[in-house]
């Protein structure tokens, strides 16, 4: 049984942690690293966040054992936040293979799945294929499950911030219960959120024909994505440069960790004005059949002593 209730997508985080914190969680499990604004926004909610494992920086690649390992060692109970597809902001996810590992250890332990759904369709270029390791969570029978969705890039309608938050209940009346208690924690801070946003992607995802032009322009912006990592890959592997950068290409959705270190972020800044967060994440996005040429020459300046 699903309940879902429509929200400004960042609150959509921050109500799921003023939700179980009101009964009874005091901690939640983020993967190292994460997004920048989960940590900030579940403390305020009152949560403690540990980490676990998530990513190699040493090989550029997702550490698997790591991850498990962290996560089964959680209490029992806890609450586990899982990037359901181009994670941000490393863009390297789970095989489903490793997903229905992560699953059965997850519900084993008896621990609470929280997926954040930010990228879909903008992750395999198919977004009913995105959604894949929530569905497999679904069908393992978990007994607690819980999912936020953005639809700021996928619709387009980043400046409604429309967003969603759903649980899985194991029945009607346990549903109902649970619409009720989040009435009771949106109540005192806005009631009721804009409904323009939510009209459109209603609209849309309420309509077969509707819904796949939604997919297939969301295959194209993942094929121009995918297209520009190819191009900056091979511009830096023609420079000469002495790295591997296939991590740039084995990396899904909006971003590329590029493995840059603090120093060559601001020489990049610095010495040819081209602009990306301190720990090297890129905005594959912003990158162009225009510029991509002199990014890639950029990128190889700064790293190539």
């Amino acid at each position: 049984m699903l309940v879902y209730k429509v929200y400004l997508v960042q609150e959509v985080c921050d109500f799921f942690g003023e939700f179980i914190k009101k009964f009874g969680h005091s901690h939640i499990y983020v993967p190292d690293p994460t997004w920048g604004n989960h940590i900030p926004i579940f403390q305020n909610s009152g949560l403690e966040v540990r980490k676990y494992r998530y990513y190699d920086r040493s090989t550029s690649d997702l550490d698997f054992d790591g991850l498990m390992k962290d996560i089964s060692d959680a209490p029992a109970g806890s609450a586990v936040l899982l990037h359901a597809c181009a994670h941000n902001p490393t863009g390297m996810d789970p095989s489903l293979e490793q997903w229905a590992e992560l699953s059965q250890m997850m519900k084993n332990k008896g621990l609470f799945p929280f997926f954040d759904c930010a990228y879909q369709g903008f992750a395999s270029g198919n977004a009913p294929q995105d959604a894949s390791a929530f569905r497999l969570f679904v069908n393992d029978g978990h007994k607690s499950l819980a999912l936020v969705q953005s639809f700021s890039k996928n619709f387009g309608l980043y400046g409604q911030r429309i967003g969603a938050l759903s649980f899985v209940a194991e029945n009607s009346d346990e549903a109902s219960r649970i619409l009720s208690q989040l009435k009771i924690c949106i109540r005192p801070s806005y009631s009721n959120p804009p409904r323009h946003g939510a009209r459109i992607v209603s609209t849309i995802l309420s309509d077969d024909k509707l819904t796949g032009e939604f997919i297939d322009q969301c295959k194209d912006m993942a094929d121009r994505i995918n297209s520009m990592r190819v191009r900056l890959r091979t511009n830096l592997e023609d420079a000469g440069s002495n790295r591997s950068w296939s991590h740039i290409t084995k990396q899904i959705g909006m971003f590329a960790y590029s493995g840059l270190s603090k120093d060559e972020v601001v020489a990049l800044r610095d010495n040819h004005h081209v602009y990306c967060t301190l720990d090297g994440r890129i905005s594959m996005a912003g990158v162009t059949s225009n510029n991509v040429d002199y990014i890639g020459n950029a990128i190889h300046n700064v790293t190539k002593d």
